[in-house]
């Protein structure tokens, strides 16, 4: 390489390292300008209450009155003493499995119904999706009178044969899930069909002359092109079913017997019912983040794909 080549390429270095021109300096405030009302949302809302929450957690935090002050791990001990910890925890994890394998597998399943081009697929889309626009509390209430053992439009029918659908645990669970399953298929259905849709349809055209099955077609191009799309759905359904609480609020009350509280509903419960303790209840809050950070890290690496960059 020649000198006059090399100095002419440290002369380029030094002026792409030199100091930036006032348009590039204007551009970078204009960047700043843009993402400041969104950095500032996310520290008012998110940051500051999570710093909040930890500094709580570390500290007597009576609801009313009482002394306050530094008392860590006090906060902790007391959360896995609770009699209602593990409890809560068992059957929170039983909740969201059985939630997440209904809604993926159904929320799947209705798409490939509606994805296929019938005279009815404008209308089973419409009719699947209708649930998803009503808010959970409301649905919950909906669904609390449709149980009703009084009111409800199946009470006289249960009580012929002594059975009711909050009456028992599993009734509970069972019916819980139902309302969840209605409330949130279709919107699990039009995520699946978006994911559907972008698999291209050359694809499944030289399978078929290939010879290929349905299932094998299934199995060997849909399922492996729709993993982004199961990635997104069951970390969003995981983390919901995590965070479960309008539903049981509404619906048991933690009831029968305290057979369906869920860790968000013993957080409540800490800080507003029973204990009164602030600090408590900001110490499951910190365990249940810690906990979501964990399965979320965890799922995206069971979804990761090696062969992609």
């Amino acid at each position: 390489m020649s000198v006059s080549m090399m100095s002419g390429r440290a002369g380029r270095s030094r002026r792409r390292s030199g100091p930036a021109s006032p348009a590039r300096r204007g551009q970078a405030v204009k960047g700043w300008l843009y993402v400041s009302p969104t950095a500032v949302f996310v520290a008012v809302l998110f940051v500051v209450p999570l710093l909040l929450v930890v500094r709580m957690s570390l500290s007597r935090w009576p609801l009313l009155t009482g002394d306050q002050g530094f008392n860590a791990p006090d906060n902790y001990t007391k959360v896995l003493d609770n009699r209602f910890f593990a409890d809560s925890v068992v059957f929170t994890v039983k909740y969201t499995v059985l939630a997440t394998v209904l809604l993926i597998a159904l929320g799947l399943g209705l798409a490939l119904l509606v994805q296929e081009s019938s005279r009815w697929k404008g209308l089973l889309r419409a009719s699947f999706l209708i649930p998803s626009a009503l808010g959970l509390a409301s649905a919950s209430l909906l669904f609390y009178v449709l149980y009703s053992p009084i009111a409800g439009p199946a009470a006289d029918l249960m009580a012929n044969f002594g059975w009711t659908f909050l009456g028992s645990p599993n009734a509970a669970l069972f019916s819980t899930v139902f309302l969840i399953v209605w409330r949130f298929a279709g919107f699990y259905m039009l995520l699946m069909l978006v994911g559907l849709q972008g698999i291209p349809s050359e694809l499944y055209e030289a399978a078929r002359i290939d010879g290929a099955s349905r299932w094998q077609t299934f199995r060997r191009i849909t399922l492996p092109l729709l993993r982004p799309t199961l990635a997104l759905t069951t970390i969003m359904c995981v983390t919901g079913s995590l965070l479960a609480f309008e539903q049981f609020y509404i619906l048991t009350k933690g009831g029968p017997d305290n057979s369906t509280i869920t860790v968000v509903q013993l957080i409540y419960i800490m800080a507003f019912q029973g204990q009164n303790d602030l600090g408590v209840a900001a110490a499951l809050s910190v365990i249940a983040l810690i906990a979501l950070v964990v399965i979320n890290a965890v799922q995206l690496r069971a979804f990761h794909n090696p062969d992609e960059k």
